[in-house]
C-alpha cells in the first residue's frame, strides 16, 4: 500500500485508539510512531524527517487544532489529518482552512485513511523540494557583493547596461564586469534564468522584460 516515503506521526491521548491506528498504518507498510500529547510530539521532532501527522483534535492539554496552528510556518510543519471521535462541522471547517489534508471521524478505516495519508506524504515531499531549491537559491545569492546585487535588480527589471552604467554613476565596462559576475556565480546562462531565480529567490515579484532587452537566443543586449 505505501507508495511514498516518510513517517506518519500519530498524536492522540486516548491509548486504545493511538495502538489501532498504529497497527492499521504499519500493516499498511508504512513507518509509523505514537505520541500521546503534543508536548510529546514536539519534544521528538526532527524537521528533516518526511512526514505527516495524524492529529486527534481533541487532545486535552492542547487541542489538535491549537497543535496544528502552532505548527503552521515552523520548522517542524508537516502536512496533517485531524481525526475527531464525533462529525463536528465547525473544527472540520477550522482544520481545512487552517490547511489540513482532510478531517476523518472515528472508527478510521484504510479506505478512507491511506488516500489521506498518500495524499499528505506527496504533499510533503513537494514542499521539501521547494524548500530545497529556495535553500539552493539563498545560499547562491550569498555569494552576490552588495553592488552585484545592485546590479542584478536593474537586470531583472529590463534595463540596459548603459542604463544601470548611469543609474550606478559608473561606467558601462564595469557593469558588464558585476554582471558577469552575478552570471557566474548564480550560474545562470541567460536574463530569463536569472530571473527565474530571482524570483524564486524573493527578490523580484513577477518582472517584466521588455522586448528590447532580451537578443533572441535569450541572452540581454546591451
Amino acid at each position: 500500500m505505501n507508495s511514498t516515503e516518510g513517517t506518519v506521526f500519530i498524536v492522540g491521548d486516548d491509548r486504545d485508539v493511538r495502538i489501532a491506528l498504529l497497527r492499521l498504518v504499519t500493516a499498511a507498510g508504512y513507518r509509523a510512531q505514537a505520541f500521546e500529547s503534543a508536548a510529546r510530539f514536539l519534544a521528538a521532532q526532527d524537521k528533516d524527517t518526511p512526514g505527516c501527522l495524524l492529529l486527534d483534535a481533541s487532545l486535552p492539554a492542547s487541542s489538535g487544532i491549537e497543535l496544528q496552528s502552532a505548527l503552521d510556518g515552523s520548522p517542524s510543519a508537516r502536512p496533517i489529518i485531524v481525526l475527531s471521535g464525533r462529525a463536528d462541522i465547525q473544527a472540520s471547517v477550522e482544520a481545512m482552512k487552517a490547511g489540513a489534508v482532510d478531517f476523518l471521524t472515528h472508527p478510521i478505516d484504510g479506505a478512507r485513511l491511506f488516500p489521506a495519508i498518500e495524499q499528505a506524504l506527496r504533499r510533503d515531499a513537494e514542499h521539501r523540494r521547494k524548500r530545497q531549491i529556495s535553500d539552493a537559491i539563498e545560499n547562491r545569492l550569498k555569494k552576490l557583493t552588495p553592488r552585484e546585487h545592485e546590479v542584478m535588480a536593474h537586470v531583472i527589471r529590463g534595463r540596459l547596461n548603459k542604463q544601470i552604467a548611469a543609474d550606478l554613476c559608473t561606467v558601462v565596462g564595469t557593469v558588464k564586469i558585476h554582471r558577469g559576475r552575478v552570471m557566474s556565480k548564480l550560474r545562470v546562462r541567460s536574463v530569463a534564468e536569472l530571473v527565474h531565480l530571482a524570483v524564486h529567490g524573493g527578490i523580484a515579484s513577477d518582472p517584466i522584460l521588455h522586448s528590447n532587452t532580451a537578443a533572441p537566443n535569450g541572452r540581454a543586449s546591451t
